[in-house]
C-alpha cells in the first residue's frame, strides 16, 4: 500500500502531478460513436456541441477485424475536431485483450490533451487500476503532457461490484464508474437477455384475497409490480463513488425504440444519485438532458427553501411542509447542479430564471 504522502506524486519521472479533485462539468450523457465508421466520424463536428461527453468506442460493438480502424478513427477525430466545451473520452478494449496496450498507447501518444478520460471496461479490482495508472504515467511522461488523463471504470462483473470501494480508491485518476448491466448480468448468471432496464418476470404480487368461506383465493386476479433489477448495484456504486469523490453513471439502455422505459430507467438512476447515463443513439441524448437536468419546479422550490432558511439551521414550515438543516442540504444539491448546467446552456438558464 502506498503511503498517503505518496498518493499524489507522479508514478513516472516527468509525468504530470495527479489531480486532487475531480472536475464536474456537465456530464448528463456519455454519447458513444464507432470511430471505425467513416460516416459516423464525419458527423462528429455536428454531434459534439449537442452532448456533454462524446466517446470514441474501441471495445464492444467493434468487430475484431476493425479494431485497428477504430483506433485510427479515434486519432483522426482527436486531432481534427474542435470539441469546444464537450468532453472527449474513449473506451479502450479490456485489459486482457490483445488490443488494449495499443489502445492506451495511441490514446496518450497520439490523442494526448484532446482526450479528457479513458474508460476501462471489466475492471475487477484495484490491481487493474494500478496497472493502468502506472502505464499512463509512463506514456504521459513520454508524450510530455502537462495534465494527467483521468480514468473511468465500468462495473461489469460480480467481483468488480464486490471490490467497488477499493476500485474507487485505487488512484487519484479515478473520475467515475459506470454500471455495465449486460456483461454484469452474464457474469452473475442472471436470467435476462436485456441490456439494462427491468424485466417483467422480476416482480412482487399483492396478497391473495380471502373468499366468503375464509379461504385464500390464490388463483384470483392480483396486481403485480415490476421491480428494478439494478437498484442494489446502482445504490452501492453511488455510495462508493460519493465516498471517494468521483462520479457515478448509469450505463446503456439497449431498447432504443422504448424511449418511455429508457426515461424511467435514467430517472431511477438520477434519483439514486447518478450524474448521467450512456447514450447509444441520438434519440437518447434529449432523454438524458431532460432527466439529468433538475426540474425547473424543483429548482424554484429549492431556492425558496434556501432563502427561507437563512443561515441553514433550525426548522421552518413552508407550504405545509417541514424544512430543516437536512432539507437545505438537499436543496443546495439541486440548485448547484442547475447553476453548473446553466453555465453552458442558455436556454436552460432561462428556464431556471438564472
Amino acid at each position: 500500500m502506498r503511503p498517503a504522502k505518496d498518493f499524489y506524486r507522479p508514478l513516472a519521472v516527468g509525468a504530470p502531478t495527479p489531480v486532487r479533485e475531480i472536475p464536474f462539468p456537465p456530464s448528463r450523457m456519455i454519447h458513444f460513436f464507432p470511430p471505425s465508421n467513416e460516416k459516423m466520424r464525419s458527423k462528429v463536428p455536428q454531434i459534439a456541441p449537442t452532448v456533454d461527453i462524446l466517446l470514441a468506442n474501441l471495445e464492444d460493438g467493434v468487430p475484431a477485424d476493425q479494431k485497428d480502424a477504430a483506433r485510427a478513427g479515434m486519432i483522426e477525430v482527436a486531432t481534427t475536431v474542435d470539441f469546444g466545451q464537450t468532453q472527449f473520452w474513449t473506451r479502450v478494449n479490456s485489459l486482457d485483450s490483445p488490443w488494449c496496450l495499443d489502445d492506451l498507447t495511441a490514446a496518450v501518444l497520439e490523442c494526448g490533451e484532446a482526450l479528457d478520460v479513458i474508460m476501462i471496461p471489466k475492471v475487477e479490482g484495484p490491481e487493474d487500476i494500478h496497472y493502468v495508472d502506472r502505464l499512463l504515467a509512463q506514456l504521459e511522461a513520454k508524450a510530455g503532457l502537462t495534465e494527467p488523463l483521468l480514468v473511468h471504470a465500468i462495473l461489469e462483473t460480480a467481483r468488480g461490484v464486490a471490490n467497488v470501494e477499493e476500485i474507487c480508491a485505487a488512484s487519484p485518476r479515478m473520475q467515475g464508474l459506470s454500471l455495465g448491466p449486460a456483461d454484469l448480468a452474464a457474469n452473475r448468471r442472471m436470467k435476462t437477455t436485456r441490456v439494462g432496464g427491468g424485466h417483467p418476470g422480476y416482480l412482487v404480487r399483492e396478497d391473495p384475497p380471502v373468499g366468503d368461506d375464509g379461504e385464500t383465493q390464490i388463483d384470483a386476479t392480483r396486481t403485480t409490480y415490476q421491480q428494478d433489477l439494478w437498484h442494489y448495484t446502482i445504490a452501492r456504486m453511488v455510495d462508493a463513488c460519493v465516498t471517494h469523490g468521483i462520479l457515478p453513471f448509469y450505463g446503456p439502455f439497449g431498447d432504443i425504440k422504448d424511449t418511455v422505459a429508457c426515461e424511467d430507467q435514467f430517472r431511477n438512476a438520477y434519483l439514486l444519485g447518478c450524474v448521467g447515463a450512456w447514450s447509444l443513439h441520438p434519440v437518447q441524448i434529449d432523454i438524458a438532458k431532460k432527466v439529468f437536468s433538475p426540474d425547473p419546479a424543483d429548482v424554484a422550490h429549492a431556492q425558496r427553501v434556501i432563502e427561507a432558511m437563512g443561515d441553514g439551521t433550525g426548522a421552518i414550515m413552508l407550504d405545509g411542509k417541514m424544512e430543516d438543516d437536512a432539507s437545505v442540504k438537499q436543496c443546495h444539491v439541486v440548485v448547484e447542479l442547475a447553476k453548473r448546467l446553466s453555465e453552458r446552456d442558455a436556454d436552460l438558464a432561462a428556464t431556471y430564471g438564472f
